[in-house]
């Protein structure tokens, strides 16, 4: 468990978590993450959010390939010829890519998964569908990391969206917007890494300085 229920002592240390142990995770822990889920803000309040929980090995099996097929084409490379993102060292960098090349191999074998998905319908997915659904992703995050479960947020499956949306057997008209592998972590939450506002807050017009920055 979280030795804080401060919230932001919480949001501060919400690490993504990639190394994740195979040990069962509880049906009620699970529950209270969906919970948490389903307090978000969404649009309209229409609750379009749709949540699949998935333990099958075979179906996690059946998707990792693609996960996998994505970081092999794509992400890979991406990593090894990029800089290090703001606030981030060079080190830190490397471990971050050594742990997500981990959860790459080991995607399939995290006890649960959480799909979260929109029951678009007939309208194509958009960026303010996505307002919908985001929220109670970060909502479960935190959950999760209040519980001690470590988790993390990915998308990587939607390179291969039709593929990886047959393997998980969505229904016509329902879309994944994200995977959230969950499981006990095998290291330790701390602090996140991240820029400083005054690198990424603006006042008034673009490019002006925030003063409490």
């Amino acid at each position: 468990m979280s030795e804080s229920t401060d919230v932001f002592e919480i949001m501060q240390t919400t690490r993504a978590m990639r190394r994740l142990r195979p040990d069962a995770v509880p049906d009620e822990l699970i529950r209270k993450i969906l919970q948490a889920g389903v307090c978000a803000a969404n649009g309209g309040n229409t609750q379009r959010w749709r949540f699949l929980v998935i333990k099958d090995p075979k179906i996690k099996q059946a998707v990792q390939v693609y996960y996998k097929r994505a970081f092999d084409e794509w992400i890979g490379p991406r990593y090894l010829n990029s800089t290090p993102p703001p606030g981030v060292t060079k080190e830190r960098y490397l471990r971050q890519h050594a742990a997500v090349e981990y959860l790459t191999e080991h995607f399939h074998e995290a006890p649960v998964w959480i799909v979260a998905c929109i029951d678009d319908g007939a309208d194509a997915p958009s960026r303010w569908t996505g307002a919908s659904i985001y929220p109670a992703v970060q909502n479960m995050l935190l959950a999760a990391r209040a519980l001690g479960l470590g988790a993390t947020l990915t998308t990587r499956h939607l390179r291969y969206e039709k593929e990886a949306e047959a393997a998980l057997g969505l229904p016509e008209g329902v879309h994944s917007y994200a995977i959230l592998p969950i499981g006990y972590p095998m290291g330790r939450f701390g602090p996140v890494g991240r820029t400083a506002l005054a690198d990424v807050v603006y006042e008034e017009r673009w490019g002006n300085p925030y003063r409490d920055a």
